[in-house]
């Protein structure tokens, strides 16, 4: 019995090729997409120095705080409220970290557990009480670390 769907000949080995390196670079767009996310939201917390600050409007003190009986793991904002100024750079420097990691691909299921570990952090904290659930963005960002925490950077470099 002979394949229809298949080209015979240069034209297979075209087709196999093709398939290969589209599953190389399969998640090399979730990969660009977070890394480059994260990136921004860490520097965006760094220079942002009202986030910055134990109290006042868009502080990390007072979004935890408003948080806090909502949440789904009120001593971990508890542990946030011990130091928030401290808190709030481990997060960014975290952010930032995971998403150079995998924008270079180094490290990346590390990098990718690390991304992993802050969204689920943001999820049963910040996100938790968001109604319905999907329009809480820190579940989604968990779920899209997956991929990455399972195959990590099967290819590394951008352009072979």
């Amino acid at each position: 019995m002979t394949r229809t769907d298949v080209p015979s000949g240069a034209r297979a080995d075209e087709a196999v090729g093709l398939r290969a390196r589209a599953a190389r670079h399969a998640l090399l767009p979730l990969r660009i997409f977070l890394g480059v996310t994260f990136v921004y939201a860490g520097l965006d917390k760094l220079t942002d120095s009202a986030f910055l600050s134990a109290t006042g409007d868009g502080s990390i003190g007072d979004l935890m705080r408003g948080v806090r009986d909502t949440s789904a793991v009120p001593a971990l904002v508890d542990l946030a409220l011990k130091a928030p100024v401290g808190f709030a750079v481990a997060l960014a420097i975290g952010e930032l970290l995971v998403g150079l990691g995998v924008l270079a691909g180094l490290l990346t299921r590390i990098a990718a557990v690390g991304g992993a570990l802050i969204s689920l952090s943001l999820w049963l904290t910040v996100s938790w009480a968001v109604t319905p659930y999907y329009y809480g963005n820190d579940l989604v960002y968990l779920m899209a670390w997956i991929p990455l925490v399972l195959a990590g950077a099967p290819y590394s470099r951008w352009i072979r």
